[in-house]
């Protein structure tokens, strides 16, 4: 695991979007794995600038995302069907045919479910997945105690995300129960992955993730195994790591900046 700590939270989607843009550019026809959020949308802004400016296309490309809301209609405004849409389909060259997310809606979820595994292998596997974290260290809707071989699959959320997400809608009852989600072996086997994390509610998750124990409770803690896992951290979501890691800066002026591409 690669860890990199940014000023503030500009800096980290700055950085982050350059990480994309970079690997697009070398693969046009990459298969791209995103994530949804208050965390991403400063994200896709920059991603969003990049291709306005001419400097990525994602003509070719082909994006499954983690997860969605069960029985949620896709245009409600707290789907990620609609997140998407209004944050990065609708911005960039993307073919709509290429954007794959979760199907909620479906009357045979479990056979859902099995699709979209499908779908990602018949793409080839997903190159680069982007993921944020949950206060409570989940990744997708991984819930603590989920299996670290799981696959695609519908999820009950735990209270405390339920909490976290009702910003979204409102109140708290109005929050769907269950999700479905790409599973923790399903991340896993994405070739590079890059984790973005923002702010002091999420600096117990990014410690556990970064210098605790590999363990179910902490889901994320799963990138320790990953042999590309590149975690990009703002200054507050760092306050509690003990050890020193590099910054921004560092990566950029280094002059074998080209070997971190390659891997963690």
């Amino acid at each position: 695991m690669k860890v990199i700590r940014a000023r503030d939270y500009d800096q980290m989607c700055s950085f982050a979007a350059h990480f994309i843009a970079r690997q697009v550019s070398h693969k046009p026809d990459m298969v791209l794995g995103l994530a949804t959020g208050r965390t991403m949308q400063g994200l896709y802004r920059e991603v969003v600038e990049r291709h306005r400016a001419g400097e990525v296309s994602f003509a070719g490309v082909r994006t499954f995302n983690l997860d969605e809301y069960v029985n949620l209609d896709p245009n409600h405004p707290a789907s990620y069907h609609s997140f998407m849409r209004w944050n990065f389909v609708e911005q960039v060259d993307i073919p709509p045919e290429n954007v794959h997310i979760p199907d909620g809606n479906s009357d045979r979820l479990l056979e859902a479910s099995g699709l979209y595994e499908a779908d990602i292998k018949a793409a080839g596997g997903v190159d680069l997945q982007v993921l944020g974290i949950g206060r409570n260290g989940h990744i997708a809707f991984n819930e603590p105690g989920s299996s670290l071989v799981s696959r695609t699959r519908v999820k009950r959320l735990s209270a405390e995300t339920i909490l976290a997400n009702t910003p979204e809608f409102g109140d708290p009852e109005s929050v769907p129960r269950y999700v479905i989600t790409m599973g923790i072996g399903t991340v896993m086997e994405a070739r590079f992955l890059l984790l973005l994390a923002s702010g002091t509610s999420k600096a117990r998750a990014v410690e556990q993730m970064i210098e605790g124990p590999l363990t179910a409770q902490c889901p994320a803690s799963i990138l320790q195994m990953h042999p590309h896992a590149f975690v990009i951290v703002d200054e507050a979501a760092a306050v509690r790591l003990t050890h020193s890691y590099e910054t921004v800066e560092e990566v950029l002026s280094d002059p074998y900046e080209e070997y971190f591409w390659e891997g963690a």
